[in-house]
């Protein structure tokens, strides 16, 4: 079974970046999907991007396309979200998620049952 813990957030002014980590373990995440999702106050927690267990292909919603580059390294462990371009509306806390393969098998699985590993959350805030 694999742990999962993100960092990286923090506040920031619109327009800034911001670089979350999430870090495994108790286990590989070769071999499994991955993907970041977002909880603003008050919505539900959603799909922002995903990407295969080798990284060789990813995906992203509509909202981050263009801004957000979703990556991982197998070797150390880890996945990564850059955010550049951050706008207010990005503000949330931003969880990391592991799916063992064969369960989605493409880049985009945006449903958030489909997980069965999730960090504890990192808090992104981004001012006007």
């Amino acid at each position: 079974q694999v742990s999962l813990v993100e960092s990286g957030g923090g506040l920031v002014q619109a327009g800034g970046s911001l670089r979350l980590s999430c870090a495994a373990s108790g286990g590989t995440i070769n071999g499994y999907g991955m993907a970041w999702f977002r909880q603003a106050p008050g919505k539900e927690r959603v799909y922002v991007a995903g990407i295969t267990w080798s990284g060789g292909d990813t995906f992203y919603t509509d909202s981050v396309s263009g801004r957000f580059i979703i990556s991982r390294d197998n070797p150390k462990n880890s996945m990564y979200l850059q955010m550049t371009s951050l706008k207010p509306e990005d503000t949330a806390v931003y969880y990391c998620a592991a799916s063992t393969f064969g369960i989605c098998t493409g880049a985009k699985c945006p449903v958030a049952s489909w997980y069965a590993y999730w960090g504890q959350g990192t808090q992104v805030t981004v001012s006007s």
